[in-house]
């Protein structure tokens, strides 16, 4: 059963010439997924979307965290926040707190020369994870269309 405490947030972003640009999303212990976007390139508009997950999903994104042991790695070693962006990563679970904050990182190539590989590789994953499994379950919520 997912702990009434999960809590989950994830920010990516940074601050350039089309303004500050950037997709956070979170998983709050009450059930509630908030999903926003924000990318001025074209003069685009905020994305945002929210939608209340079962206790089933809750659960799962709770395993993927613990499966990922990302709460036994330390960032002191991952590459700071710079002009290209920054990575934020909150979890609250099993009375633990932890947050994590690098810069953006573009490719495995950069977790491969950081002076913390195993560690930044761990988050990398964990990050490309839950981003498809919020990504599915706003596409599952907004984007079906009933069968005629």
């Amino acid at each position: 059963m997912a702990s009434s405490e999960f809590y989950l947030r994830y920010y990516v972003g940074h601050k350039g010439k089309f303004g500050h640009e950037f997709m956070e999303f979170e998983f709050a212990p009450n059930g509630k997924l908030r999903y926003a976007n924000n990318s001025n390139y074209k003069n685009d508009t905020m994305i945002r979307k929210e939608v209340t997950v079962s206790a089933a999903a809750l659960r799962e994104v709770e395993r993927i965290v613990a499966d990922s042991e990302v709460t036994k790695e330390d960032d002191n070693q991952w590459p700071e926040p710079d002009r290209v962006g920054r990575q934020e990563l909150e979890i609250i679970s099993g009375g633990e707190h932890i947050s994590f904050t690098c810069s953006k990182i573009g490719s495995l190539l950069d977790v491969q020369e950081s002076k913390d590989p195993e560690g930044l590789r761990c988050f990398y994953y964990l990050v490309q994870d839950l981003k498809c499994f919020v990504f599915s379950l706003i596409a599952l919520h907004f984007k079906i269309k009933p069968i005629p």
